[in-house]
């Protein structure tokens, strides 16, 4: 797929080498507020195992490792590897394909062919209303003929309707640690008193282009950082 950019321009303290906000349109805080919509085991496989804080990464491989002979007959380990996020909303420029907001395709439902009322995701399962008629006389059945899902439609993001999660009416401040706020004079005026800067000279903007290695580099770093912006776009780890 072609590599989607989203731009924004940073506000930086050459002074200390340290990114103080960024201006954003309405593309890059979507894609900042998607993130929290994505499947734990979906961050871990975007960002490998070996980058993970922590024992995720050993949970995830456990059960990449864990045969099939002992996962439920209507589990799919799928299900956990390959999470794909609720729709809530299409934005995801940033990130790969196959983390997309979608529905997982590895769930499987069945339904009862008796009555066509019962819809399980176990094929053992019993339908209850045959099962009710079973009392009377007639055969019960279980609920094991598998049907096929259909997701909803995407949103067009490319119609009068913006699609995403924020409106584009206005220019949004985002942080270093990723604190979100519609962008104002006054509050530019107030930040720059909260950092200390007397010498406005010190002060350098900088547009910057946001590609999908950058989106993946930003999803590491919130996990570890709170000078998020600084550590992706300077390089400075330590800020």
């Amino acid at each position: 797929m072609a590599d989607r950019k989203v731009r924004l321009k940073l506000l930086i303290d050459t002074s200390s080498q340290k990114v103080l906000f960024a201006e954003a349109g309405k593309e890059f805080v979507d894609f900042l507020f998607y993130l929290l919509a994505l499947p734990v085991g979906t961050v871990i496989r975007l960002l490998t195992k070996k980058c993970m804080v922590g024992c995720l990464g050993n949970l995830y491989e456990s059960i990449e490792n864990l045969s099939q002979n002992y996962i439920q007959p209507n589990q799919d380990k799928n299900s956990l590897l390959k999470a794909k996020a609720p729709a809530l909303i299409q934005v995801p420029l940033l990130l790969t394909k196959e983390a997309r907001l979608a529905p997982t395709s590895s769930k499987k439902f069945y339904i009862c062919t008796g009555c066509n009322r019962s819809i399980s995701d176990d094929p053992s399962a019993v339908c209850p209303t045959c099962l009710h008629y079973s009392e009377h006389g007639h055969s019960s059945r279980n609920i094991n003929i598998e049907v096929k899902y259909i997701a909803p439609p995407a949103v067009n993001t490319s119609s009068s309707n913006e699609g995403g999660f924020v409106k584009g009416v206005v220019t949004y401040m985002v942080m270093d640690d990723l604190l979100v706020k519609p962008m104002s004079t006054i509050s530019s005026i107030t930040l720059l008193s909260k950092f200390s800067v007397k010498d406005v000279g010190v002060l350098e903007e900088k547009v910057v282009d946001l590609t999908m290695a950058e989106g993946l580099k930003l999803l590491n770093a919130s996990l570890q950082s709170k000078a998020v912006l600084t550590t992706v776009f300077l390089g400075n780890t330590g800020a």
